[in-house]
Order: C-alpha cells, then structure tokens, then sequence
C-alpha cells in the first residue's frame, strides 16, 4: 500500500473547500455569538470515563480509545462534544444562571455515522444550561435554522418528536437493555412484525401505544390523533402542546412530526428536533433537550442544544465563487511595498507574482493588477 494514501472515509481538505469551511465556521460561529453564545474550545481527547460515562453504547463504538504514556491510563478522542461540554458548564464554569456555549472542532468516529460520510466531522454545536421552559427548546430550533441560513443551505424541513412518549409507554415495565434498544430500533424502522413480537407480553396499554405510534408521523394533524390514541400516557397533553407551540414558533419552516422517531433515546431526554435540507442524504441538524448530560458530572442541570458537521453542510450547498486578487509586481520599490500594505490592511488579496513565474492556484481569480501610473502605483481593473 502507497504510504500517502489515507485512511477510508479520511480525507484532505483542499483549497476552495477549506477556505468555504473556513469561512462557514467563523460565519456559524458569529451567528451564535449574536445569540449571546460563548465560545469553548474542549480538548482533542479526554479520560475515557470522563468522555464515555452516561453516553450510551452507540457513543462508545463511535470513540477512539487508547493509552495515555504519561500515567498509563485509557484516553478516548471525542467522537462527540456535548459531553464535553456538559463538563465545562457542570465544573469549571459553575454558574448559577443561564449559560449559553457554543464549540466548533474535530471528533473522530470510528466508522462513518451515514452513508458516504466522513469519519472526522466538524463539529458546530450550540448549548443552553439552566432553562427547563419551552423557551429552550425554541431558542436552539430557532438558531439552528439561523445557522443553516447564514450557510446558505436551501428548502429546510424540521421534524419534531419527544422521547418521553415512548419513556412513559415502558415506565412500569421491567425490560432488560437488549429488548428496551429493540423496541427502539422496530419504532424507528416502523416494523410493525417486530413490536408486535417484542410487546406481546406487555400489558396491553404499552403495548397499543407503542403499536399507535407507528402511525403518527406527518403534519400538525399528528398531534391531534396522538391525543386521541395516547390519552392514557401520563402527561402526554403537556408533551404534545409544547410540540404544537414549538412548530408555531417556526414560522416560514416545513414542520412534521414523527412521535417513533426515537434516534438517540438514550442521550434526549425531552422534545428533539432533526432539520433536514433539499441534496442532504441524511439530517444537517439534529438537537432536542438533554437535561440528564450533566448529571454524571454531579450537576444536573436542564440543557437544550443542536449540533451539526460543517464538512457536510459544505457538500450540499453551492461552491464558493474564488475570491478575487490583486496582481502586484515583485520589485524593490517603496511605493509598492506600501501599496500593497495598505491594500492588504483593507482587507484585498494582492499576490505579488514572482519574476518569470505566474502564481498558480484555483483559489483566486485575479482581476485588477497594480501599476504604475505617472509614478504613482493604482489599482486597474484588468
């Protein structure tokens, strides 16, 4: 095998779509900023109990793990950085109040997580530590699709479900963790043949709510015939009017509902969200409350958030025009050094193009030159 071929699902990143990124992630970054969000930068890897407690299994088969050859114990490199976090929040920021952070970095899975993906993400994500209202919840919908704006990303949907519909459905019923993730994963393939072999033991208001949710997905009428179906399931009127006024909040968005949607059961704890956008095989965006992720770090705080893969978003918008330059001639001369200064201080791109050697690059379009002018050196449109 070549040594400069890398990894499956491991790639470089190469000129214009790094600079389209790039500029991606200082545009998602600000936008939260205007949000009140501040920004973290977590570690690259942590211990491996701190990085894995609490995160269920499907994070662990995702997480990199090796030995530390300082003190000898197991390192994880993140594959996900709410937990991370959840730590900061929980011990080094340590407030009383409302705490609003936002991260962008790398994680490292150990496979791809959709087709086509690729095994290092970069990873945007907004958190909100300390409100357990709806408000939240509307504020991380409403800023995740702000974000998908300012990426340019086109025709967004926005599907709704709350896991603790299902929760309460399995509250009384003492199920092992193998049968509880099938019952999952039959709901969110809409098997019918499956539940019905996991649940025929089940008391039959289990066991025909959860039957009843393979059904209820589509528009607002959802919640209407969820009401009807699921009126035995405790608190199930308040679950399903705070769905109704977080669509009502996201006026000029494609709202539906799909109450089996259970991806990530084990990290939400309340409403979900899951935006998808028009050339995206999979999610762009997917979020919801979490209110137990910072339980395992002693401060069990309410938290509701988004987080998204930039490298992703980069493939299902258009390219980045290039970026236009300024062509200056490389010659010892005063008044080209401090033209070109004072041009790249307002922020021009001027490269200065070698004797005998044009600059070559398909990151930049040259488009006026400096000359000079009646001993003057100007900016002429080429």
């Amino acid at each position: 095998m070549s040594a400069w071929v890398l990894p499956d699902h491991i790639a470089d990143v190469l000129p214009s779509e790094a600079r389209h990124i790039e500029e991606l992630r200082r545009g998602l970054i600000d936008t939260a900023q205007g949000y009140g969000y501040e920004l973290v930068i977590p570690p690259l890897m942590e211990h491996l109990e701190s990085l894995l407690t609490g995160t269920g299994e499907a994070l662990d088969l995702q997480t990199f793990k090796l030995v530390d050859q300082l003190s000898g114990r197991s390192l994880g490199v993140r594959a996900d950085m709410t937990q991370q976090v959840a730590r900061i929040d929980a011990h080094l920021l340590n407030r009383k109040g409302v705490t609003r952070l936002c991260y962008c970095g790398p994680v490292l899975h150990t496979r791809p997580d959709r087709p086509h993906a690729t095994r290092e993400p970069l990873q945007f994500g907004a958190e909100i530590y300390g409100h357990a209202g709806l408000e939240a919840d509307q504020e991380a919908v409403l800023l995740a699709l702000h974000c998908l704006r300012v990426a340019e990303v086109r025709d967004t949907s926005v599907d709704l479900a709350d896991v603790r519909i299902v929760r309460r459905l399995l509250a009384d019923l003492s199920l092992d963790a193998l049968t509880v993730r099938r019952v999952h994963a039959a709901l969110a393939a809409k098997d019918a043949s499956e539940l019905a072999s996991l649940t025929r033991s089940f008391p039959s208001a289990s066991r025909d709510g959860l039957n009843a949710l393979l059904k209820l997905y589509g528009d607002v009428s959802v919640l209407d015939e969820a009401q009807k179906a699921l009126h035995h399931v405790p608190g199930v009127d308040e679950i399903l009017s705070n769905l109704r006024s977080l669509a009502a909040h996201l006026v000029g968005s494609s709202v539906t509902f799909d109450l089996a949607d259970l991806r990530g059961y084990a990290y939400y704890s309340g409403t979900r969200f899951t935006i998808y956008a028009k050339g995206a095989s999979d999610a762009v965006v997917r979020g919801g409350r979490y209110d137990e992720v910072g339980a395992v770090f002693g401060r069990n705080r309410p938290a509701a958030g988004f987080s998204l893969d930039i490298k992703q978003l980069v493939g299902v918008v258009s390219p980045r025009a290039l970026k236009t330059a300024i062509r200056a001639p490389w010659i010892q001369d005063p008044g080209v050094n401090e033209a070109v200064a004072d041009l790249r201080s307002r922020g021009e791109t001027v490269v200065c193009v070698f004797p005998g050697n044009e600059s070559e690059f398909d990151e930049f379009r040259y488009d006026r030159e400096l000359a000079k002018v009646a001993d003057r050196w100007i900016v002429k449109v080429i």
